[in-house]
């Protein structure tokens, strides 16, 4: 089953793009399958032998993550990916039949976004002004971006200086499985971008060569978790300790254009909802002042 597995994966990765992240979470949780499918081998007395996917298989690893007391998201995503790999069986020709019955997913109730209120957003990206740094300065423009479009830190962290069009004002950028989106901004946002790429941006690159956006203090590719420690600092000087993460920013973009009167398709489109129900979810919210 491994190398079925593997192959599994490097479908995920060529044909769908998954991130990093995600590859690794199946990895994780196929191989729990694997594990349990030879202990149950061991167990029936079938030795080193290859172990076969079935119905019985299948629900007694069912049984044995409910029995280990996960939370039903942990359940859910253990479960879809087992699914995921049945399927890609099925069409390799590797298995007959459809086994994913055997799998019933746990209800997963998902919690609605918490928006941060519009007072709170102009705290926050107001505090890096307060400095005159390089790094504040940087800081404050990506703060200003990420509000203004919506993306996704991972996205974020990802641009390149060739996806800002200044004289279009908009943003593209490759979301997941590398579709690709354009996002306008307003123009303060776009001089505030020029503005970091002309003066800020320079003192910050150590290679001509460097093709990111926003850069960390050795001059290369910020990354998400260093983005995350800005923004944590941030919301600590403004008093919202635990309420902000980059995602929260997502989240009051999204339920912002909302109640200002965008219509639900076009907030789908500049988030990269693959469905619009995700995005209605923003309707349900609750906004403070």
């Amino acid at each position: 089953m491994e190398e079925d597995i593997k192959s599994f994966l490097d479908y995920l990765a060529s044909e769908k793009k998954y991130s990093k992240n995600t590859l690794a979470a199946n990895n994780n949780d196929l191989n729990q399958l694997a594990e349990y499918a030879k202990s149950e081998g061991l167990r029936n007395g079938h030795g080193t032998s290859e172990p076969r996917l079935n119905a019985e298989l299948l629900s007694g690893y069912l049984h044995s993550l409910r029995g280990r007391k996960y939370k039903p998201s942990t359940v859910a995503r253990k479960v879809a990916a087992a699914k995921s790999f049945l399927k890609f069986m099925v069409n390799r020709g590797k298995l007959r039949g459809d086994l994913a019955p055997n799998l019933a997913s746990p209800q997963v109730s998902k919690p609605l976004p918490k928006p941060l209120s519009v007072s709170e957003v102009r705290r926050l990206l107001s505090e890096p002004a307060k400095l005159s740094t390089i790094d504040a300065k940087r800081d404050k423009t990506m703060l200003e971006v990420l509000y203004a479009t919506g993306l996704r830190a991972s996205e974020l962290m990802a641009l390149n200086t060739r996806d800002i069009d200044l004289r279009k004002n908009t943003v593209r950028c490759l979301g997941t499985g590398s579709k690709s989106r354009v996002i306008p901004i307003d123009p303060p946002v776009s001089r505030l971008i020029k503005e970091y790429i002309d003066v800020v941006r320079p003192d910050l690159l150590s290679n001509e060569k460097e093709v990111a956006l926003f850069l960390n203090r050795r001059g290369e590719r910020l990354t998400r978790q260093g983005f995350w420690q800005i923004i944590q600092g941030y919301a600590d000087k403004v008093g919202l300790s635990g309420k902000v993460t980059p995602r929260s920013l997502r989240h009051s973009f999204a339920a912002h254009k909302l109640k200002n009167g965008a219509d639900l398709e076009s907030v789908q489109e500049l988030l990269g909802h693959a469905h619009i129900s995700t995005t209605r979810a923003y309707t349900q919210a609750e906004l403070r002042p």
